[in-house]
């Protein structure tokens, strides 16, 4: 049963082939998405044997489901430009793929963090559904976290090792990232008509960095575990913040 690998992207240069060549050992086509880029990844896109549509950004959810529909076989592989599959994971995907697909299938993150492997902090496993039929199957969401709508009583396969998320090159990447972020979860929990109080504001935060450090282990990850836990910190108190700034008429 035929794959079709699904990417959408936006200044993707610095990723893209590697995504690219390792989806090609498992998929039957090779399909991209950019929102005009301006770095070159329509171009590597395109020589690394991707059909590539230049489209304007609209949102996740929009820009997937649009990339989705141009897929020509019942199966997608749904990845981010900063993702690679693992040799095991690939594998699994064949051997999946040579017995016949059948539901869906769930496959385990694991992050890199300015060079080191993160597996603890509630960064590792990540599971996400991402191989799926193409029937049936959309995309939900208007602003961040896009949700994968399934059918009711899809079935789910785990599959074994690893999708290699190379998301963070810099501490300064990821600041930029979540100042991005927060302000799209801010609009998203402003629209749905969400408050954030004085304590909530100061309180969140904390919770946060004490969960992730300490009850979920990322302490164990030394470095990358602090940096990761204080930048989480600081991410929920810019979505507080900003959400706080739009309920008083302020833009953000």
């Amino acid at each position: 049963m035929d794959i079709s690998a699904v990417i959408i992207t936006h200044n993707e240069a610095h990723n893209i082939s590697r995504c690219l060549e390792a989806a090609a050992r498992v998929a039957d086509e090779l399909i991209v998405v950019d929102a005009e880029s301006t770095d070159g990844t329509v171009a590597i896109a395109g020589s690394s044997g991707a059909r590539v549509t230049v489209r304007a950004w609209t949102n996740y959810s929009d820009q997937k489901n649009f990339a989705n529909d141009l897929a020509r076989g019942p199966y997608i592989l749904s990845l981010d430009a900063d993702e690679v599959l693992g040799d095991e994971l690939t594998a699994d995907i064949l051997r999946q793929k040579a017995t016949g697909l059948h539901g869906a299938y769930r496959l385990k993150r694991l992050t890199n963090y300015c060079g080191q492997w993160v597996r603890h902090g509630g960064w590792y496993p990540d599971a996400k559904v991402r191989l799926f039929p193409k029937q049936g199957v959309r995309w939900e969401g208007d602003h961040v976290h896009e949700i994968l709508a399934l059918p009711s009583g899809t079935a789910i396969t785990d599959l074994k090792g690893d999708l290699l998320h190379f998301s963070y090159r810099s501490v300064d990447d990821h600041r930029d990232r979540i100042d991005r972020y927060s302000t799209l979860h801010a609009k998203a929990l402003f629209a749905k008509g969400r408050g954030g109080g004085p304590v909530k504001r100061l309180l969140a935060p904390l919770v946060k960095f004490a969960q992730g450090y300490i009850l979920q282990g990322g302490f164990r990850d030394g470095w990358a575990g602090w940096t990761i836990a204080v930048m989480s910190s600081r991410a929920v108190r810019l979505k507080y913040e900003k959400l706080d700034a739009l309920r008083r008429g302020k833009a953000i």
